[in-house]
């Protein structure tokens, strides 16, 4: 019994050596795994490493293990060590443009398996900019139900940088952002038109504009006033640099009143005569009625192009398929409010690139 016990015991050390090596004798080497990637692949497209510790729900230091863990894999380093960045390396490139098509490639697994499981229901994750999913959003719902009765929808009002981070985190599927808002951010996901929404200058109704081309001269004192209080919404430093420019250029005396981080809010506080905004007209709605109190005029700044952004794969796969079709109805139908005609004041050269 005990030639046995000590055969058995033999045959087992031989096969664990064998496990433990391959074809040619030297140790087996470690492998990149999907998750290695997907952690470099979210670090290469962060700021910082708290951000892309975010995106994947990691705490920071769980995440930069996983990097010194992938860099040992790869015998490389992947990333430049630069105070508050992380630059890639000539490796990181080279590993970039092939895990970039290998995550891609697991998406549409993930996805088109999840195909196969008839009978469950499926959670559509939107998350987008106000006026996008009050206006655009309900209807497109409403026209893709008869199509997918068994999906559900998971919807969240965000800013555009919150989409992406979103969207780069795996967290939502489908994003309504203004396109002018996300840059080369957001070139990593297909972009579905979805409206074009104009810029109007939102003045409280009892302040008629029309014709005016001296507003000193031709306002009352307590118009005048009125029209020379802004308010301001702040979305990132580009934007209010150029909402800024715009009311130098045009409203050169004005003083900032107020300022928010909702578009919506801006038009209730011209609604309430404590000034007037520059808003996307869209933004201006109230549920599915014209605004109600201010008076809009066209600007001549470049209009918000309203796009929901999607991960390729979605684009033919479904119930996204469809919803991305009656997003795209719905906005080429929504007309919108009504808008004035730019005052002879606001007609001289404005900015090209709002």
């Amino acid at each position: 019994m005990d030639d046995v016990a000590r055969k058995l015991a033999d045959l087992s050390r031989n096969q664990s050596a064998t496990d433990q090596r391959g074809s040619t004798g030297s140790p087996k080497r470690s492998e990149v795994t999907v998750h290695q990637l997907r952690v470099f692949w979210a670090i290469a497209h962060s700021e910082t490493l708290t951000k892309a510790a975010k995106q994947l729900g990691l705490a920071q230091p769980s995440l930069s293990q996983q990097l010194s863990k992938l860099e040992s894999t790869v015998g490389a380093q992947l990333f430049h060590r630069r105070s508050g960045e992380m630059v890639l390396t000539e490796a990181g490139n080279y590993l970039m443009s092939r895990a970039e098509h290998v995550l891609r490639g697991m998406r549409e697994i993930e996805d088109g398996l999840a195909e196969y499981g008839e009978g469950k229901r499926v959670t559509v994750r939107i998350a987008g900019i106000n006026s996008a999913l009050r206006v655009i959003l309900p209807e497109a719902i409403r026209r893709m139900q008869p199509q997918h009765p068994a999906a559900d929808y998971d919807i969240q009002e965000s800013a555009p940088a919150d989409v992406l981070e979103m969207l780069y985190g795996r967290r939502i599927s489908v994003g309504l952002v203004a396109a002018n808002s996300i840059a080369e951010a957001g070139i990593g996901f297909t972009q579905v038109p979805v409206v074009d929404d104009p810029y109007v200058l939102v003045v409280p109704e009892r302040l008629n504009l029309d014709g005016i081309e001296d507003p000193k001269r031709q306002l009352p004192a307590e118009d005048f006033a009125l029209l020379n209080r802004s308010i301001q919404f702040i979305f990132g430093t580009q934007h209010a640099r150029r909402v800024e420019d715009w009311y130098d250029q045009m409203l050169p005396g004005h003083l900032v009143a107020a300022q928010c981080r909702s578009f919506e809010l801006a038009v209730s506080l011209v609604r309430a005569e404590t000034g007037v905004c520059l808003a996307p007209a869209l933004s201006t709605v109230m549920d599915t009625a014209a605004p109600a109190g201010v008076r809009l005029y066209r600007v001549d700044v470049e209009q918000r192009r309203i796009v929901a952004l999607v991960p390729s794969q979605y684009r033919r796969l479904e119930p996204y398929s469809t919803l991305l079709e009656q997003l795209r109805q719905v906005g080429a139908e929504t007309k919108g409010p009504a808008i004035l005609p730019t005052p002879p004041f606001l007609t001289r050269p404005s900015l090209s690139n709002f």
